[in-house]
């Protein structure tokens, strides 16, 4: 089985990215990032091959004007397009409360539900209520944070955990919470068979086997307003002087934001952009203290990174979940380098499967 992950937050390819993942045969489409309420009906549309359309957020939007976003099956394949199998919808969720706002409002079957907390990788859910930061400039999260797995589970809804579960006590502890078990990605993250460029790789597994390993939970780095989990690592955008010293631009464009101009046509923005150019499309000043481009830091950690004009490569930016611990684990037992095979045998040592 191949799942396929997308982000809310990213609304521009999700209808033709889909059909060409069910194309390809897709068993899984996971989404997370927002609410997404659309998708599993627009899944079953997309398997039998009938036309779809998402609204976009489009910010500063006129009321009551909706701006969508269209794809025909039919069309993209000449009259011709086949029957396809949909695929399982799974919905990643940080509350109780946007569960139950999917599994009942949303415009078709959901599958189940991956509940995130905050510790792991990448994206988070912001914390409920105002924003507080600790000393390190981190959002802090608390007992409002912690989803209400009961009622989760009155759902009806197969549910996995993830954010701090790489570990076989952690998969146990789950599946006595009622969960069919976990999502881990930051052990996958550094094994042998990951995408990540080698070299930065070897890097950050140096500094986790120090035991000098530091995850900073950025507010400010994601143009999305989401915070985002930082590795800290020299030669990466998360050392200040290289972000500083980097020349801001918006060549890639997957997190940029909808917005309407006068005529009500839909513009294009992102305050990872230079400011000048931000300003001009309307945004405000104070939104772009802190970015940094998630978007040319994520191709730079697989090797895909650009060149800027002066012929500097665009740095890496690193993401990973809190606990590193697991890989200094994996590190210990394995050597300098290990499988993501040495990780389901460490994770699913004496676990059975749920029916």
């Amino acid at each position: 089985m191949v799942g396929i992950n997308y982000l809310e937050k990213i609304q521009l390819p999700t209808l033709p990215s889909l059909y060409g993942a069910m194309l390809a045969g897709v068993s899984y489409v996971l989404m997370g990032a927002g609410i997404p309420r659309a998708i599993p009906g627009g899944l079953h549309d997309l398997a039998h091959a009938r036309a779809v359309q998402l609204s976009i957020d489009v910010r500063g939007a006129t009321p009551n004007q909706e701006h969508l976003l269209r794809f025909d099956p039919q069309a993209f394949c000449r009259g011709e397009a086949p029957t396809l199998a949909r695929p399982h919808f799974l919905a990643i969720v940080a509350s109780a409360t946007v569960a139950t706002v999917l599994a009942r409002k949303a415009s078709g079957r959901v599958d189940g539900l991956v509940i995130e907390g905050p510790l792991a990788g990448g994206h988070n859910a912001p914390p409920r209520g105002a924003m507080q930061l600790n000393a390190a400039g981190e959002p802090i999260f608390g007992v409002r944070d912690v989803p209400d797995l009961t009622a989760i589970a009155r759902l009806g809804l197969p549910f996995w955990l993830a954010g701090g579960y790489g570990t076989l006590d952690q998969v146990r502890d789950a599946r006595g919470r009622g969960a069919a078990g976990v999502q881990v990605g930051t052990a996958f993250a550094f094994s042998e068979e990951s995408g990540l460029e080698p070299e930065l790789k070897r890097r950050a597994l140096a500094e986790i086997r120090a035991g000098r390993a530091r995850v900073l939970t950025d507010p400010l780095a994601s143009p999305t307003g989401f915070p985002f989990k930082v590795f800290q690592l020299d030669d990466t955008l998360s050392d200040p002087g290289l972000f500083q010293r980097r020349e801001k631009r918006c060549d890639l464009g997957y997190l940029r934001h909808a917005y309407e101009l006068p005529d009500g046509r839909v513009g294009w923005r992102c305050p990872g952009e230079p400011a000048k150019q931000y300003l001009r499309h309307g945004g405000k000043a104070e939104e772009l203290r802190g970015r940094k481009c998630v978007c040319n830091g994520l191709m730079a950690n697989i090797g895909l990174g650009q060149r800027q004009r002066n012929g500097e490569p665009e740095a890496p930016l690193l993401t990973c979940g809190t606990e590193t611990a697991v890989v200094a684990e994996l590190l210990a037992r394995h050597g300098a380098r290990y499988s993501a095979e040495d990780v389901l045998a460490q994770l699913l040592q004496g676990v059975t499967a749920k029916v």
